[in-house]
């Protein structure tokens, strides 16, 4: 394990008194996710591996960024598909996103983004020049499409497997667009806490793989 520095995204493992023993009758699960505490210096210490990304701020805030099997690897890179919309969330004319791997044709396997607009119309142009200020090349997605709203599971979680495939008429190409329906929909692309004031310790951000 190895924690990574403030700014740099990492999978979240948390520990302290809060952290059980376990799933109950689930051994290999719990083999898997509670893992020896390395940081802390009683014997029977416990880190639970949450399977989240996630990297602190320069303000000290713990930003998540998504889930770590999330990830994707195209032409050669490894991707986190939540730290995309985590940047994407931050654009004041979205009002919700999901960003996705999809190769509708075999041996282009590429990035699509899926946005719910805020208000109006949306400049894809603008968009993208955003998004590059923040995100390397390969990371910005290479199609957009406007939603009048994302797919849920019964759970409200995104169904990406019920996202569609991107049409001529609604990739991101160009300027300003509008949205076919206005209906919003709320959605949180970030989730933040402090280092402090939680009944769990947060030990570390753990390294998830490098690209």
């Amino acid at each position: 394990m190895k924690p990574v520095a403030p700014g740099v995204a990492g999978e979240l493992f948390i520990g302290g008194t809060g952290v059980g023993l376990g799933y109950l009758n689930r051994a290999e699960l719990t083999a898997e996710r509670f893992l020896s505490d390395p940081f802390s210096t009683e014997t029977d210490a416990r880190l639970y591996r949450s399977g989240d990304l996630a990297r602190f701020r320069n303000d000290g805030i713990l930003e998540y960024l998504g889930r770590a099997d999330d990830q994707v690897k195209i032409r050669g890179y490894r991707i986190e598909l939540g730290e995309i919309e985590a940047n994407l969330a931050a654009e004041p004319n979205v009002q919700a996103c999901a960003v996705i791997a999809r190769e509708d044709e075999p041996g282009n396997r590429q990035l699509v983004g899926y946005i719910v607009p805020r208000n109006g119309a949306l400049d894809m142009n603008e968009l993208k020049e955003s998004l590059g200020t923040r995100l390397p090349e390969y990371m910005v997605p290479s199609q957009f499409m406007l939603l009048e709203a994302l797919p849920l599971t019964q759970n409200g979680k995104v169904d990406r497997k019920a996202l569609p495939a991107p049409l001529a008429a609604s990739r991101g190409e160009g300027g300003p667009h509008e949205p076919r329906l206005k209906r919003p929909l709320p959605l949180s692309g970030t989730s933040c806490c402090g280092r402090k004031g939680s009944a769990f310790r947060m030990i570390s951000l753990i390294l998830a793989g490098s690209r």
